[in-house]
C-alpha cells in the first residue's frame, strides 16, 4: 500500500502594495514636516516677518487648531467619497497653502493659510488610516498601517533640524516653495500608484456618537490621549530636558528619531500577531526612560540610552493605536480616525500647555515625573481594557 501524499497547498499572503503605502506614508510625511518645520526658522520667520519669534511661533500653533476644528466635520462630509479623491484634494490643500505661505506677503494672510492647511493635514490623517487598511487582506491590515506610518516620525524627527539647516542657506519662502514642489511630485505619485477604494455606503454609516460609544473605542482613545501627551511633555521641551544632561540638542534629536524608525519597524513586525503585547512592552518602556529622565546627572550615555528607549517605544504608538481603533471601529474606522486625529492634536497642543505650565513652576524633571506617571496611566488602561487590546492575532471587529 503506497503512503498518502499530503496535496495541501500553503497560500501566502500576497505581498503587501508598498508603492501605494509608501505614497500614503510620504503623505503623512508631508502633513507633519508642514506643521514642524517653522519651529526651525522661527528667528529667519521672525526677520522676515518683522514679528517676534513668538509670534512666528503661533504658526505652529494655528496648524495644530486648524486640524482640530477641522478634523471631525471633514471627514464626516467626505465619507462617501473616492478615497483617493479625498486624498488627492486634501494633498492639493497642502500644496496651495504652502504655497500661499511663501508669497503671501502678510502676517496675518500665513496665519490663516496655516489654519486652512492644518484642516488639510487632518482631512490627510483621517483619510491614511482606513485607506492603508482597504488596500490589504485583513490579516495584514496592522502591517500596512505601520507601513503607511513610516513618514510621522521621520517627519517628527527631521522638521525642526532640516528647518533650521534650510533657514541658514536660504530665505524662509524658498523653503515652503520647495515643499510646495514636493506635493506637486506627490500628487503625481498617488495618482499613478495608488489604487483607488470607494467611500462608505450610506446604509452603513453610524452618528459620530454612537461609533465612539461602540465597545473598545473610548478605551483606545483615552489611551492615545494619555500616551501622547506623555510624549509631548517630553518632546516639547526636550532642549530644557537635556540642558545639564551632558547630550547635546541636535544628537539627542537624532537619537530619537532614528529610534523612532527602528521602532515603527520593529512594531510592523509584530503588530498583526500581538498588537496587545506590542502596546504594553512599548509603554512598559516609555515609562522606564521616562524614569531615566528624571535624572539629568545620570551621565550622557544613560540619558542617551533613555531617549533611545523613548524614541523605540513611541515609534510605533501611532500604528498601534490606529490599528487597535481601526479593528474595534470596523466600517466605521474613517469617522473613528477623525475623533482620534482630533484627540492627537489636542494631546500635541496639551503637551506643550502643561509643560509650560511645569515648567515655569518647577523644576525640569517634574517634566519627566509627569510623563512617567501618564505612560503608566496609559499602561494600566491597556491591562484593564482587554477588548480594546486584544491578545493574540488580531481579530478586527471582535
Amino acid at each position: 500500500m503506497s503512503a498518502a501524499i499530503d496535496t495541501t497547498v500553503v497560500v501566502s499572503p500576497p505581498r503587501l502594495p508598498w508603492a501605494a503605502l509608501l505614497a500614503l506614508s510620504a503623505a503623512g510625511f508631508l502633513a507633519i514636516f508642514t506643521e514642524t518645520i517653522p519651529a526651525g526658522l522661527l528667528p529667519q520667520l521672525a526677520a522676515g516677518l518683522g514679528i517676534s519669534e513668538s509670534a512666528a511661533g503661533q504658526l505652529v500653533t494655528l496648524y495644530a487648531i486648524g486640524s482640530v476644528v477641522a478634523a471631525i466635520p471633514l471627514v464626516a462630509a467626505t465619507r462617501r467619497m473616492s478615497r483617493k479623491k479625498v486624498l488627492l484634494a486634501a494633498v492639493a490643500g497642502l500644496l496651495v497653502f504652502n504655497t500661499i505661505t511663501a508669497i503671501a506677503p502678510w502676517y496675518p494672510l500665513i496665519l490663516i493659510a496655516r489654519v486652512v492647511a492644518g484642516a488639510a493635514a487632518a482631512l490627510t490623517w483621517g483619510v491614511l488610516p482606513g485607506y492603508a487598511r482597504q488596500m490589504v487582506n485583513p490579516a495584514q491590515q496592522g502591517r500596512a498601517l505601520t507601513a503607511m506610518g513610516i513618514g510621522q516620525p521621520i517627519a517628527l524627527a527631521a522638521g525642526v533640524p532640516l528647518g533650521a539647516l534650510a533657514g541658514s542657506l536660504v530665505d524662509w519662502r524658498w523653503v515652503f516653495v520647495a515643499i510646495s514642489v514636493a506635493a506637486v511630485a506627490l500628487t503625481i505619485w498617488i495618482a499613478a500608484s495608488v489604487p483607488d477604494v470607494p467611500g462608505q455606503a450610506v446604509a452603513i454609516r453610524t452618528p459620530l456618537s454612537r461609533v465612539v460609544m461602540l465597545p473598545g473605542i473610548r478605551a483606545v482613545l483615552a489611551v492615545g490621549l494619555v500616551w501622547v501627551l506623555a510624549h509631548n511633555i517630553l518632546y516639547t521641551y526636550i532642549a530644557p530636558l537635556l540642558d545639564g544632561t551632558g547630550l547635546r540638542l541636535e544628537i539627542g534629536l537624532a537619537i530619537f528619531g532614528v529610534a523612532s524608525f527602528l521602532g515603527i519597524t520593529a512594531t510592523g513586525v509584530i503588530i498583526d500577531r500581538a498588537l496587545r503585547s506590542a502596546a504594553l512592552g512599548a509603554l512598559v518602556l516609555m515609562t522606564i526612560a521616562s524614569l531615566t529622565l528624571t535624572g539629568p546627572a545620570l551621565g550622557v550615555l544613560v540619558i542617551g540610552a533613555a531617549v533611545a528607549v523613548w524614541g523605540f517605544s513611541f515609534g510605533g504608538a501611532p500604528a498601534l493605536l490606529q490599528t487597535a481603533l481601526a479593528d474595534r471601529a470596523g466600517d466605521h474606522t474613517d469617522a473613528a480616525q477623525s475623533v482620534f486625529v482630533t484627540v492627537f492634536n489636542l494631546a500635541v497642543a496639551g503637551g506643550g500647555v502643561v509643560g509650560g505650565i511645569m515648567l515655569a513652576a518647577t523644576t525640569t524633571p517634574t517634566l519627566a515625573w509627569t510623563a512617567a506617571a501618564l505612560a503608566a496611566l496609559a499602561l494600566l488602561i491597556v491591562i484593564a481594557r482587554r477588548a480594546a487590546f486584544p491578545s493574540g492575532h488580531r481579530r478586527p471587529g471582535s
